[in-house]
């Protein structure tokens, strides 16, 4: 597919205006010249890009999009400029811009100017982002070499054609240089997005679609939605034990069926393992959730390395685009192999820590089962903490406690009922500000408790979206500080 025939599968009609100037470029090489001359005329462009403006489902976006049958899409230093120019205009006139390439790379006719002109593209990139402003890419088959490891990969989404070749190093200079070929699926779309490297596989006929709802979460306009009351938790908490093992339950909903249940106009995105990632709206409210799925059939999903990683990513997506960030929090813990500790877990977690302690916009962390551990801890730092009745939070499952402290897992229950890890009592010591009831259990009205979270979930945005900026940093700030409670007075 032509670069105009793809703009014109997801454009409002008619409504694309270009924005190229014509080119003045005379390469001194005669060969380089011809090449030229030919890709003009095969192609019916000027260069290897188009840019211009149009609407996208009525909301204006601007786009970028590469031509294969110009030189394989390769990018010289007036392609290089074209690309600038028009990120530059976009973010003068404060467009979201949507970035189609398909690349074999950097011109090699060009060398190493046409190589750094990748500096340009990028630095104009991070001053849109920097202005607050969405940046969506779409990868073609192909797209390698410095497009791939420059602009194309930089969006705060990155969708890709299924089955595209996407990689730094072609297949055929790869072999050239080790001596043998590059195993086929390395460089597929659908193994990147696998390993969290992608956001989407998405199909061209659903492209237009997609680009809507995610242009209607990270450009739209926050509404809010009249909330039903909630219905009070039960006068006498439920015992921590018991609440331990109902959040062990197979057919307890979440961080899924929260979004399939609750929230609007969601978009998933690619995440890998027990990670869930969206974009989403609760009662009207744009945020941007990472969650954990703690079941993969019967048996939990401990949360890796790879995973927070991705945490940390969206927590800066949400930040450039001043979106609240939405965790949600429902883990048996923290993977514990060698792998994981060859794969830095601890340092993974301190990071994902210092992401969300200094996030500039708000967080939202919502406690829908097991917080257990590292994993549960690296998701809590947040202006707010919302909790399902039953849900619970321990450095370790109870019997790991008991293991510890009584050399046996036989007193997991009387520890779970010592440590105050039920919301109740996560409540009453100020580390969770709304119990949400559960009535009499989650997994027995899942489809109603998920309404009740998401009504809270938007609530509890649309409170932290009316505080001043400054005043909320300083509310975080003092919870932070305060956590846990005061140490024991020294009665010395």
């Amino acid at each position: 597919m032509t670069a105009h025939q793809l703009i014109g599968r997801i454009v409002d009609t008619g409504s694309f205006v270009r924005w190229d100037r014509p080119l003045d470029a005379r390469p001194a090489d005669p060969g380089y010249r011809a090449a030229l001359a030919r890709a003009r005329e095969r192609s019916g462009l000027d260069e290897a890009v188009t840019t211009g403006r149009a609407l996208l489902a009525g909301r204006p976006v601007a786009l970028i999009a590469s031509e294969f049958a110009f030189l394989g899409g390769s990018i010289g230093v007036a392609t290089a400029e074209r690309i600038t120019l028009a990120v530059e205009r976009a973010t003068a006139e404060r467009l979201p811009l949507v970035a189609l390439p398909v690349s074999g790379g950097t011109r090699m006719q060009e060398g190493a100017a046409a190589f750094l002109c990748m500096v340009r593209v990028t630095a104009a990139v991070q001053a849109h982002q920097a202005a607050g402003l969405p940046y969506l890419t779409y990868l073609r088959n192909p797209t390698m070499g410095g497009v791939f490891a420059s602009w194309g990969t930089l969006g705060h989404l990155v969708l890709a054609e299924p089955g595209a070749r996407l990689g730094f190093l072609g297949p055929r200079v790869y072999e050239q240089l080790r001596g043998e070929p590059l195993p086929p699926d390395v460089q597929l779309a659908e193994t990147l997005a696998a390993r969290g490297l992608l956001d989407a596989v998405v199909p061209q006929e659903r492209l237009r679609e997609v680009l809507r709802l995610a242009l209607d979460v990270l450009a739209g306009t926050p509404t809010t939605e009249p909330a039903p009351p909630a219905p009070a938790p039960r006068p006498s908490p439920p015992d921590p034990w018991d609440a331990v093992r109902r959040t062990r339950r197979t057919d307890r909903p979440g961080a899924r069926q929260l979004l399939d249940h609750a929230g609007q106009g969601v978009l998933t995105l690619a995440g890998e393992g027990a990670l869930v990632r969206a974009l989403a709206r609760f009662g009207g409210r744009p945020a941007v959730v990472v969650g954990q799925q703690r079941q993969d059939g019967d048996a939990p999903r401990p949360f890796t390395a790879a995973e927070l990683r991705l945490v940390r990513r969206s927590a800066r997506m949400a930040e450039q685009l001043g979106l609240p960030l939405v965790t949600l929090v429902d883990t048996a813990g923290a993977e514990l192999s060698a792998r994981a500790e060859l794969d830095g877990i601890a340092v993974e977690i301190a990071q994902c820590l210092a992401t969300l302690v200094g996030l500039a916009t708000p967080v939202l962390a919502v406690l829908l089962g097991q917080g257990s551990g590292g994993g549960a801890l690296a998701l809590l730092p947040a202006d707010r903490v919302l909790a399902a009745e039953h849900a619970w939070l321990a450095p370790l499952p109870p019997e790991g406690a008991s293991a510890i402290v009584h050399r046996d897992g036989d007193h997991a229950a009387e520890l779970a009922r010592a440590q105050g890890i039920g919301a109740a009592d996560l409540a009453a010591a100020g580390l969770v500000d709304q119990v949400i009831a559960e009535l009499p259990d989650a997994a027995e009205e899942p489809a109603a408790f998920c309404a009740r979270v998401g009504a809270a979930v938007a609530a509890a945005l649309t409170d932290l979206a009316a505080q001043p900026h400054p005043d909320r940093l300083r509310t975080r700030a003092h919870r932070h500080r305060h956590l846990g409670g005061p140490p024991p007075t020294d009665a010395g």
